[in-house]
């Protein structure tokens, strides 16, 4: 039988205190990857749906938050749904932060860019077999050379690389199926990366933001509109690109399979995605 308890590793949330606004990551979070007969295909599983939109009738604003670009997350808001006839449209925090928007219909409220040239350059003169990608809005995604099947959404348009980073963009994906996720952690520690923040996936996948953007300012973006203090947050993530999110909000709870970094940055630590992991630690607050 599986151990259904939130593990608390630091403060525990006061009595009675009942979060006004959850931000949800997606995939690993909300979504669990499973095999479908040899396709893999993303799931929420049912208990988890009726803890979110129990969440959501009591009256929390629901958020996603996550590191897909917009047109990889309205999908996602489809699957659940959470914008029945007459509710207000979703608030969704896009490109680990770094855009802003409101879905059905989307609409970018908010949103940021910078210049990328000197960033990637550092990289790939480390990593020239690297691949990078800037979202071409609405549509996929511009890149120098094909990325590994099912890593990115929507069309994909090989563009040249100086093409791809001559105008400001919101964030940068660079990847490289040779390299792991810690040569690529080394490698952004090394160059610093000046001008950018960063964010090292599970693999070498590096996304590169304008500095002090990540999913943590989006929120700060959408509870300023909302009028919802940061103490009253409830943030679930498990990944890197969550650790800004689960240190600022008042409650932060990683996922039970994140990494030790994830895990330690949280407040609490939950059940897995495949245990329903977002489910445990609603229902400690909506049934």
């Amino acid at each position: 039988m599986v151990e259904e308890t939130v593990t608390e590793t630091g403060p525990r949330p006061a009595a009675g205190w009942s979060p006004a606004l959850v931000a949800l990551d997606i995939d690993g979070t909300l979504l669990a990857w499973v095999d479908g007969g040899g396709a893999a295909y993303e799931k929420v599983t049912p208990r988890v749906l009726d803890a979110v939109r129990a969440a959501r009738d009591a009256g929390a604003h629901i958020v996603l938050s996550s590191g897909r670009s917009p047109h990889g997350i309205t999908r996602i808001a489809d699957l659940l749904p959470l914008h029945d006839d007459g509710d207000e449209p979703l608030w969704v925090v896009a490109s680990n932060g770094a855009v802003v928007f409101r879905y059905p219909p989307l609409e970018v409220v908010h949103e940021e860019t910078f210049d990328a040239r000197a960033a990637v350059h550092a990289v790939l003169a480390e990593h020239p077999e690297a691949l990078v990608a800037v979202e071409e809005r609405g549509v996929g995604y511009r890149l120098n050379r094909q990325f590994p099947e099912g890593e990115l959404s929507g069309k994909m348009i090989v563009t040249d690389l100086e093409e791809i980073i001559a105008e400001p963009v919101s964030r940068v994906i660079i990847r490289d199926p040779a390299a792991t996720a810690e040569d690529f952690l080394a490698l952004a520690s090394r160059l610093g990366l000046h001008g950018t923040d960063y964010v090292v996936g599970w693999t070498a996948w590096l996304d590169l933001s304008p500095v002090g953007v990540n999913k943590a300012s989006g929120l700060a973006e959408v509870c300023a509109r909302l009028g919802v203090d940061t103490v009253d947050v409830l943030a679930i993530g498990d990944g890197r690109n969550d650790l800004d999110m689960l240190r600022w909000a008042g409650r932060g709870v990683a996922m039970g399979q994140a990494v030790e970094e994830v895990r330690a940055a949280a407040d609490a630590v939950t059940a897995s995605v495949h245990d329903d992991g977002v489910a445990v630690e609603l229902e400690r607050y909506f049934r």
